[in-house]
């Protein structure tokens, strides 16, 4: 956060009463920089409860950017983080907020993993390895992202492999359908030898192709 952003909230929080969530928020801003924890708390509750309309603003958007100084993209990223440590670690939540000073996971690392959460392809196992390096060691970023591209990469078949595959998979059961049916056409007698020799050297391209 720029110094002139830190100045514009210092301003603003001089003309508002200590201890009102609306100030308890800017000043949370102002130490955004090593506890970005706080500041998604507090704007966990202004988006929840829609201070921001009581404060002259139309979106949570607008507030973010005019008032506390981050623009929308970062402010979500906040809240998402947030409120995943809310409901997923809050044990770990209450360790940041309550206990003595800890080490503070960075934003980002618990936003990717966060998204990690949502990919069901992902082994538990393979997860509780990222939740380690992002709550419990404080790893840096880098190393959080080399390290779920590593568990992403591991889960994920090769691409140019599986395509095949399934050409393959799709292939054959095209050629099981049209048997099927050149069968039941033959004994229903509803289709003369010609249909039913096209059919057959349809059948035939299609199974040279696996």
């Amino acid at each position: 956060m720029s110094s002139k952003a830190v100045q514009r909230i210092e301003e603003r929080m001089a003309e508002l009463e200590p201890g009102t969530i609306r100030y308890e928020t800017l000043e949370a801003a102002r130490r955004f920089k090593t506890s970005w924890v706080e500041l998604g708390r507090m704007l966990w509750t202004v988006y929840r409860e829609k201070k921001f309309r009581e404060w002259g603003y139309l979106t949570f958007e607008a507030y973010c950017l005019k008032e506390v100084g981050i623009k929308g993209a970062t402010a979500k990223k906040l809240l998402h983080s947030y409120y995943f440590l809310e409901k997923e670690e809050p044990s770990v939540l209450k360790k940041l907020t309550e206990g003595p000073p800890a080490q503070v996971p960075q934003v980002d690392a618990v936003n990717l993993l966060r998204l990690l959460k949502n990919r069901e392809e992902v082994p538990q196992q393979n997860y509780q390895k990222v939740r380690s390096y992002v709550l419990e060691k404080g790893k840096d970023l880098p190393e959080v992202r080399r390290e779920i591209q590593s568990v992403l990469k591991e889960v994920a078949p090769d691409s140019s492999e599986d395509q095949t595959v399934r050409h393959q998979a799709t292939v054959r059961r095209m050629i099981g359908t049209l048997k099927g049916l050149r069968d039941e056409l033959k004994a229903a007698d509803l289709a003369g030898p010609k249909l039913l020799d096209e059919i057959d050297k349809l059948i035939k391209k299609l199974s040279e192709l696996v």
